[in-house]
């Protein structure tokens, strides 16, 4: 399934992407920060995390690194969707206030358990609309929005106020309330409290524990979000809402054009 093309712009009206991936078996990790011309910036991530004995690269040292690997360059202008430049134009306007334009945005985040029990993380994201040049956010900082990840306990990915998300180290904090024996939704739900009372910070969690028991949760107005378990497709967007249907049959819907 796609999950789409395009990112928010940065001030002057470019691209620049962070991205995390983590393994729960070893707590091996690669991210990379303010990268652009990158069409899938977790693959960049991953190729850190396994070709390198570092854990982040940022601006051009991961520009090179991904030439250096094979990975194709894509057109800044490709990853550019029209309604992105007009909410960066708007943005520019005076009296206008970019945070108001956050809501309908976000981080593209999974988490995963396998079979036998290995859990792990990803996510990317563009950040923040019209956020200063080299800006980099929680995503790409292991335990604090990008996610974490350890078979000790789960994994998890986050989105929201990138700066607020950092403040509280939101996804290590997750991990911790699990370790404490909270349910991934108390832990989750725990944790967003807290970032919200604390510092004031909105956003949103998906979360797995290592028994396979999952959670998407969230203190703004909406989260997309979506889960596979034993054939089943649950998923989202408000509070409280959740849809089931049958993997087979959602294939034949996307087939479908739906």
């Amino acid at each position: 399934w796609s999950l789409g093309c395009g990112s928010v712009l940065n001030e002057k009206g470019e691209v620049e992407m962070d991205a995390i991936i983590m393994d729960g078996k070893n707590l091996d990790s690669g991210a990379v920060s303010a990268v652009k011309c990158i069409a899938n910036p977790i693959k960049l991530a991953r190729l850190v995390m396994e070709k390198t004995k570092h854990m982040l690269l940022t601006d051009c040292g991961a520009h090179l690194f991904a030439q250096a690997m094979g990975i194709p360059e894509t057109p800044g202008e490709k990853l550019i969707t029209e309604r992105s430049r007009e909410r960066w134009k708007k943005n520019l306007e005076p009296d206008s206030n970019p945070e108001e334009f956050q809501k309908d945005l976000g981080t593209v985040g999974a988490v995963a358990i396998d079979s036998e029990g290995n859990v792990a993380c990803a996510t990317s994201t563009g950040g923040l609309s019209n956020k200063l040049i080299g800006r980099v956010g929680d995503t790409a900082c292991i335990g604090m929005g990008g996610g974490y990840a350890d078979n000790h306990s789960g994994a998890t990915s986050t989105t929201g106020h990138g700066e607020s998300i950092m403040k509280v180290v939101l996804a290590r904090l997750i991990l911790y309330h699990m370790e404490q024996g909270l349910s991934p939704e108390m832990a989750a739900d725990t944790a967003l409290d807290y970032m919200k009372t604390r510092v004031g910070g909105l956003g949103g969690v998906i979360v797995v524990n290592n028994s396979g028991e999952w959670a998407a949760r969230f203190s703004t107005k909406q989260m997309s979000w979506a889960t596979v378990k034993d054939d089943q497709l649950h998923y989202g967007i408000y509070a409280g809402e959740r849809h089931t249907k049958s993997v087979d049959e959602a294939r034949t819907l996307e087939s479908g054009g739906f």
